[in-house]
């Protein structure tokens, strides 16, 4: 797998925005990939130094829409702490919209 397959996308939430005032960016990762591996994407993506990965299993829901029962899929989620004074300028584009 290469950086891009294994970072799917940045996950934007209340939480993660106060996350990332200290350093810590959440992202949604590959099922399949592993703690190395996301830190070597992390760094090739976004050019910083990666000091600590933590990943967790997010478990699937149950969902009703009328009749009809199903589940929400089950994912991977990555928080990922940086170098004291490097940044990800996805989420600190987005904390400066909030500030205004």
């Amino acid at each position: 797998m290469n950086a891009a397959q294994i970072v799917i996308r940045p996950i934007v939430s209340e939480k993660s925005y106060v996350l990332a005032a200290v350093d810590k960016y959440t992202f949604r990762v590959h099922p399949d990939a592993h703690k190395t591996q996301i830190r070597q994407a992390v760094e090739e993506l976004f050019d910083v130094k990666v000091v600590e990965v933590r990943t967790l299993s997010v478990k699937s829901k149950p969902k009703r829409r009328g009749f009809t029962a199903g589940r929400t899929r089950s994912w991977k989620k990555a928080i990922v702490q940086v170098r004291p004074g490097d940044e990800i300028p996805i989420f600190q584009g987005l904390a400066n919209l909030e500030e205004q």
